[in-house]
């Protein structure tokens, strides 16, 4: 009962807090705020199928630039904004369970290659198919004709609900059969299918919806900044970051990218950005020192602890 009132509060306190900040924030405190909450959206995507099921996507980028050039696209042919970020979300979603027909046969170290290279794969389509995403040029998208506050406003309480429900569908998959079937695919996956476990539909099912976050995510990032080109929304960081949340709070659990992402926001904004030219290198260490030190972290550690004689 206590550790289930903390959770309450927790959460409670987390509402209360961005509450606060869409009110009262400025522009800069919005800004941080959206991004963390996109952090959260693709962190918890991630860790539905890297997590649960224990397959290391690495698409990630991937979906979300499909995402971002998906939805820049519906909205410079007149759909409306927020139907543009569904509509970006079915694409990718549809495009992953096509993907994972064939990738999601893999495992492992095989899986994260042949998932990197779909990534890579997005990225060349997009710069390279001129007529239709503009290259290397990159896509304007419509300017909003709002103040700098209110523009932060709305694009902060996009990403934020897009964070919320993406914290909502974790723990529904996670107390749901699927999420049975993702654990038990993750501690043996051929056990599982000798179990009468349907393997490849549950895979799919959470690779789906691990594109789909990332999508609506890209869309509405795409819709923020007004101009995306295949360099920015297909970085590979946009996959190695969320991952490291995810490791950072706990992998497989609801929580653990919630606390992670808060937990690298920090880092970042007080640490990385004054180490800009190894800022690649500082997050390569945090992986391998997440690895060897804190491989279930932190809500992993904190659960040890509390076990402990």
């Amino acid at each position: 009962m206590t550790a289930r009132l903390f959770r309450g509060l927790a959460w409670a306190a987390t509402l209360g807090a961005t509450a606060a900040l869409f009110f009262l924030g400025d522009a800069y405190a919005l800004r941080i705020g959206m991004t963390l909450a996109m952090f959260i959206a693709l962190a918890s995507g991630w860790n539905i199928i890297g997590g649960m099921a224990g397959y290391p996507s690495f698409a990630t980028a991937g979906f979300f630039g499909l995402g971002a050039y998906a939805g820049a696209l519906t909205q410079l042919r007149g759909v409306p904004m927020p139907l543009a970020w569904i509509v970006a979300a079915g694409v990718a979603a549809i495009v992953a369970l096509a993907v994972g027909w064939i990738v999601l046969r893999l495992r492992g170290h095989y899986f994260a290659i042949a998932s990197l290279a779909v990534m890579m794969v997005l990225r060349e389509l997009a710069t390279n198919w001129t007529m239709l995403t503009g290259g290397g040029m990159g896509l304007n998208l419509p300017v909003l004709q709002l103040g700098i506050i209110a523009q932060a406003r709305l694009f902060f309480a996009a990403q934020a609900g897009l964070a919320i429900i993406a914290v909502i569908i974790s723990a529904l998959v996670a107390s749901s059969g699927l999420g049975f079937a993702l654990r038990c695919i993750r501690q043996n996956e051929t056990a599982a299918g000798m179990l009468g476990l349907d393997a490849r539909r549950a895979k799919s099912i959470a690779f789906a919806i691990s594109a789909a976050l990332a999508g609506a995510a890209g869309a509405i990032y795409a819709s923020a900044i007004s101009y995306i080109d295949p360099t920015d929304v297909f970085d590979l960081l946009n996959t190695v970051q969320p991952i490291i949340m995810a490791m950072l709070g706990g992998v497989g659990t609801v929580a653990g990218p919630v606390i992670g992402a808060a937990l690298f926001v920090v880092l970042e904004q007080s640490i990385w950005t004054n180490f800009l030219s190894v800022h690649a290198a500082l997050l390569g260490a945090l992986v391998v020192a997440l690895a060897l030190f804190l491989p279930q972290g932190m809500l992993g550690q904190l659960h040890r602890r509390k076990v402990k004689p």
